[in-house]
């Protein structure tokens, strides 16, 4: 095999091996070599399948390739997912351990598996923080047959950012080891408080994996101690990590997944920012959790204290409620009594994920005259046409030579006066939203339909909307109305007892 280094070399074609892969590195014989067959029933892996960008490109009935459409589908495919209410681990504690070994320096992720993987691991860390704010997040990296510790469990997002970029200046090397991770994985969550989660998400890189002793006991640990392990892969899918997934999440396979391509890697990544699903034997379980609310206090400019957590003079600060300490940012915990202080737009947002926004509908252009610009935004929707686009008819003449003829060809024959053969009238079919769209659930007329308010939205507040504020402006909009006219008939009450009296 030559080096992955170099630039890749098709010696394997399709026609001669089977192989359509774009990687040099991954081949559609599961690494069984040229003379490899599987079974006719195996079932293909994940990163069997490789979907080239060239081969995806739509191409409408017209011939027009609609971009548009495509980018509107990918939009919204990521908005088509299942909303109903499940009770989910708000409070989580989590330790993400990223593979640093030799092998992370392969070249089929651009630039290359370790720089994009600390990439993404930054922009995950600001990810979990803004979707679990309540929630604790230690890093912890594999190279060199050992374990090491990028960041301390905490719930500050600089902070980790801050380490991630210091160790991604340094070169990966070595071979990773499970083991090791997995045992300091259990340090860090050993002592976590038993109303939130543990859980433990491993980017991969390797196929193998340098351990001192026997995995199989360190994976006993991790069902006693109620931890959940994830595994995405960046390379081939490796036996032991199936195993530990699937015995650490209750015979759970989805949890090992393998990365096929730079997009389908990230989306893997932020994925894991959604809390998962309580167990029916946590549900019983449960516990009281005492939190302190603190309120925001400016000192004047010449009195200047220390906060406790990171001991640096600082005017402005939090004050905690049970022993008076000051920290310099919430949420955290406090360093002297151990308090969890947090504000109350930590706790609505972390809600979310219980009762998530409802998925909006597609609106057909029977509907679209109710509106002409989208109720959030005020962007104008694609004007409503006035009648069906026409369909074409063209006759073609049935002959026995190849090809037939062509309808300009029976238009000259019409024209010279001969009478042509036998024609049969083909329609064409009109033009409209591609299989992809339709597939993806994207509308026709650009408008989005929320079920309860039955306002109409554009695709960029059908995203903003399910992603970011997790409610409807439509809905808060009618709620803000109803409220004014409840206070306009108190108003008007107390009025007219003022008059009567």
């Amino acid at each position: 095999m030559a080096d992955s280094d170099d630039e890749y070399v098709g010696d394997l074609s399709g026609d001669d091996a089977g192989v359509d892969s774009v990687y040099g590195t991954r081949s559609k014989d599961g690494g069984k070599g040229k003379g490899g067959q599987k079974g006719k029933g195996t079932r293909k892996a994940a990163w069997e399948e490789v979907h080239r960008a060239w081969d995806e490109v739509a191409i409408a009935e017209d011939g027009s390739i609609t971009v548009a459409e495509l980018i509107e589908a990918e939009k919204r495919r990521r908005l088509m997912r299942d909303t109903t209410p499940i009770q989910r681990g708000i409070i989580r504690h989590m330790v993400l351990v990223l593979d640093m070994s030799i092998a992370m320096a392969e070249k089929d992720l651009l630039p290359n598996r370790f720089a994009l993987t600390f990439s993404y691991a930054m922009e995950f860390v600001n990810t979990f923080f803004q979707q679990n704010p309540i929630s604790q997040l230690g890093i912890i990296g594999m190279r060199d047959g050992i374990a090491v510790r990028i960041s301390d469990m905490s719930g500050n997002p600089v902070e980790h950012i801050e380490k991630l970029r210091q160790w991604a200046l340094k070169d990966p090397i070595g071979n990773p080891s499970l083991q090791n991770a997995l045992e300091m994985c259990r340090g860090h969550l050993y002592h976590t408080p038993s109303h939130g989660t543990r859980e433990v998400l491993i980017i991969y890189g390797a196929l193998l994996s340098s351990d001192p002793g026997d995995i199989s006991d360190t994976i006993t640990s991790l069902i006693a101690d109620r931890i959940r392990v994830s595994i995405i892969g960046l390379a081939a899918q490796v036996a032991i990590c199936a195993e530990l997934c699937a015995r650490t999440n209750d015979n759970d396979d989805s949890q090992y997944r393998i990365a096929l391509h730079e997009q389908h890697f990230r989306e893997l990544f932020l994925a894991a920012t959604t809390p998962p699903v309580t167990h029916e034997a946590e549900q019983s379980n449960a516990s009281l959790l005492m939190m302190g609310f603190p309120s925001r206090s400016l000192a004047s400019k010449d009195f200047v204290s220390l906060c406790a957590c990171h001991n640096k003079p600082t005017r402005e600060g939090y004050t905690c409620t049970r022993c008076r300490i000051k920290v310099c940012r919430l949420p955290a915990s406090c360093p002297v009594c151990g308090l969890t202080l947090i504000l109350s737009i930590h706790l609505a947002r972390s809600y979310h994920h219980l009762f998530p926004l409802k998925s909006w509908v597609a609106v057909p252009w029977t509907e679209a005259k109710k509106s002409v610009a989208c109720f959030s935004c005020q962007t104008p929707f694609p004007p409503v046409p006035k009648a069906a686009p026409p369909k074409i008819k063209l006759k073609v003449k049935e002959s026995s030579g190849v090809g037939g003829q062509t309808a300009a060809n029976i238009a000259k024959a019409k024209g010279r006066g001969e009478v042509p053969a036998k024609t049969n009238t083909v329609t064409a079919p009109t033009p409209g939203l591609l299989p992809e769209a339709i597939k993806a659930g994207v509308s026709e007329s650009g408008r989005y339909k929320c079920p309860v308010c039955e306002e109409h939205f554009c695709i960029d507040c059908d995203i903003y909307a399910h992603e970011t504020i997790h409610n409807c402006p439509g809905c808060l909009a009618r709620l803000v109305k109803s409220q004014q006219q409840q206070q306009e008939e108190v108003v008007g009450a107390g009025e007219a007892m003022e008059v009567d009296s």
